[in-house]
């Protein structure tokens, strides 16, 4: 009996280490960050970036992440916890900045022109920034899910490649494995029309563009990443992200770029949020309830899978 009962506890403590062991959480390693990396020069405007990356030498999957902001303002330093928090888990985030809109002047596509740049920089000067150029990836919220929505389906479509053909990296592909896009803007028609509706004295998208659609519904077409749903780009892989409740960008949005991605034969996922409105993603990871904190190991996990 004394034989059977050691042996019952030294099972016991087996199981116990097994679980603990279970949840203790992976060790995250350390990171490095160099702020203000000049990533290219766009008719006389410097565009920067902030990268974080595992301080082990390596070849890292990457991932270049841009704001939102209304193409109107913010910056760089809205991924300051999903930087570090992806570096810390063997990723490159390169965090851009790009060029906004302002009262009298459209944006269009110079602002694509500066992400494609962000790109073709990474890929170009991949072994200085840890970065396996073969396998780049993009997110953005808001204006930035846009912006990386358009360009992961048509960066090096003739639309926008023709442009700064004089950048040092002009040459290089802008093409990316895997797109990560949050309560984003992907019909711009559609947006100037919840626009007009819900925020009549600041229409964004006419902002951005510069004409309403009934004076050049071909820029709205342009500009739309839904337009670029063709089977032709169904290499990219997305994972979609909104909240039921968002008052910003109506989350019709994002059901029809589904709707539309799947048809055309990509890899799509979808993360929707009950009771979030917008502005979530950039939030602190570790805060309580944190709905960044909820999306970012479906985040890891899409990423493991995709890129």
């Amino acid at each position: 009996m004394r034989r059977l009962g050691q042996v019952a506890g030294l099972m016991a403590l087996f199981v116990v280490s097994v679980v603990t062991f279970m949840q203790t959480p992976a060790r995250a390693g350390e990171i490095e960050i160099r702020r203000k990396v000049e990533y290219a020069r766009h008719d006389g405007v410097t565009l920067l970036g902030d990268l974080y990356a595992p301080k082990e030498a390596g070849k890292y999957p990457a991932v270049i992440a841009v704001h939102g902001g209304g193409w109107q303002q913010g910056s760089a330093d809205a991924y300051k916890f999903l930087g570090p928090w992806l570096a810390e888990r063997g990723y490159v985030v390169l965090a851009v900045t790009y060029r906004f809109s302002k009262p009298g002047t459209k944006m269009f596509p110079e602002s694509v022109n500066d992400v494609r740049a962000a790109i073709q920089f990474l890929r170009a000067h991949a072994a200085e920034m840890k970065a396996d150029p073969d396998r780049i990836g993009l997110m953005g919220d808001s204006a930035g899910a846009h912006l990386v929505a358009l360009v992961g389906l048509a960066g090096d479509s003739p639309t926008f490649s023709v442009a700064y053909r004089d950048d040092p990296n002009a040459s290089v592909s802008a093409r990316v494995k895997a797109v990560v896009a949050a309560y984003g803007i992907y019909d711009m028609a559609q947006q100037w029309n919840h626009d007009v509706l819900n925020r009549p004295g600041d229409n964004i998208v006419e902002k951005y563009l510069g004409v309403a659609p009934a004076d050049d519904r071909k820029l709205y077409f342009d500009a739309s990443p839904m337009s670029y749903t063709t089977k032709a780009n169904k290499a990219v892989s997305f994972l979609l992200a909104n909240g039921t409740e968002d008052d910003v960008v109506d989350r019709l949005q994002t059901d029809s770029f589904f709707l539309a991605l799947k048809q055309s034969g990509n890899y799509v996922r979808r993360f929707v949020m009950q009771g979030q409105g917008h502005y979530w993603l950039t939030d602190p990871i570790d805060e309580p309830g944190s709905v960044s904190g909820y999306f970012a190991p479906r985040l890891l996990r899409f990423l493991a899978d995709r890129l």
